[in-house]
């Protein structure tokens, strides 16, 4: 079994609806609550963390000269909050880069978002925060949509952006595609993935959002790890950590997401999960955002993390502190 060691993560969220139960509490997190929040998801064994956008609807989430509209948030400048803690935690964070102006779907899934502020976000996120250890690479938002097979036009825009993102700042690149259900693991997808020029593939598993089977996901896991060894490339997960309530996201039973667990293990190098902030909280904390039964949540995961021995050494500090 392995925990989950990674999380994503929002200033906003970015799809309608999905983020009010906390939407409403990350904007008015002052620095020290960002702080406070990444600690806590520290302890919980997570060391990689995945910021899902810097901008979002034509809005930058930090002071940029390149986007001057800004989100109305408490504290000025949340990505300098959260690299600042990122280095005392001594974990990694991965910056999304996209999701500015463009819809966050649709034909982005194939061809991804060429506009020219991926550029200019780029490199100047790479000149205000490089300086930041915890500032470890780049994840990619605009979403794959894998059709038994990655979109030709998809791996020439990923390719495009690593490289450039590569020439600004860190060298490192994460994407998370969809429609893992449907990968042909055959010849050509071992190749397409030789020829993707990232280095993490973390393949939502699809449960949250009802597409797919345990049984299912377990098969397809299976065949990636075949293909990604063939391709010489890690193969992550992302087990998806919500359940929807009409058009919101909500925790689910921890007994679903054990058996999601179980279900990747044996295939995958890191589980990451879509994701703490949100669907978990630890009980009495300053920072609580989400629904009340987040609470609940936590108690079940960590419970799950000491029947297994996997809590991680360390982690013990309160995030009260």
């Amino acid at each position: 079994m392995k925990p989950i060691t990674g999380t994503w993560f929002d200033f906003y969220h970015c799809n309608p609806y999905e983020g009010d139960t906390w939407n409403a509490a990350t904007q008015q997190f002052t620095a020290h609550d960002w702080e406070l929040k990444m600690t806590e998801m520290a302890e919980a064994g997570m060391d990689t963390f995945v910021l899902l956008s810097v901008a979002l609807h034509g809005k930058a989430f930090y002071p940029s000269k390149v986007m001057p509209w800004r989100w109305d948030t408490v504290c000025q400048d949340p990505l300098e909050a959260v690299l600042a803690a990122g280095d005392k935690l001594n974990v990694s964070l991965y910056l999304g880069l996209g999701f500015f102006t463009t819809p966050i779907m649709g034909h982005l899934s194939l061809d991804g978002d060429y506009s020219r502020l991926r550029i200019d976000v780029a490199k100047e996120l790479a000149e205000k925060y490089g300086h930041h250890p915890s500032f470890a690479g780049w994840y990619f938002p605009v979403e794959a949509a894998i059709r038994e097979y990655f979109p030709d036009n998809y791996i020439a825009y990923a390719n495009d952006l690593a490289n450039l993102c590569r020439k600004y700042g860190p060298s490192k690149v994460l994407i998370a595609p969809y429609g893992t259900r449907t990968v042909k693991a055959d010849d050509r997808f071992v190749a397409q993935l030789r020829s993707l020029e990232v280095d993490y593939i973390a393949y939502q598993d699809e449960l949250g959002v009802n597409r797919t089977t345990h049984e299912e996901a377990k098969r397809t896991f299976t065949s990636l790890r075949e293909s990604h060894d063939r391709a010489g490339k890690p193969l992550w997960a992302d087990v998806e950590l919500f359940r929807f309530q009409g058009k919101v996201l909500y925790p689910p039973a921890f007994e679903r997401i054990e058996q999601q667990l179980q279900t990747v293990s044996p295939w995958v190098d890191k589980v990451l999960g879509y994701q703490y902030l949100g669907m978990m909280n630890k009980p009495g904390s300053p920072v609580h955002a989400g629904h009340e039964s987040s609470v609940k949540l936590y108690e079940d995961y960590m419970a799950f993390l000491d029947r297994n021995g996997l809590r991680t050494p360390g982690k013990e500090r309160s995030s009260h502190a």
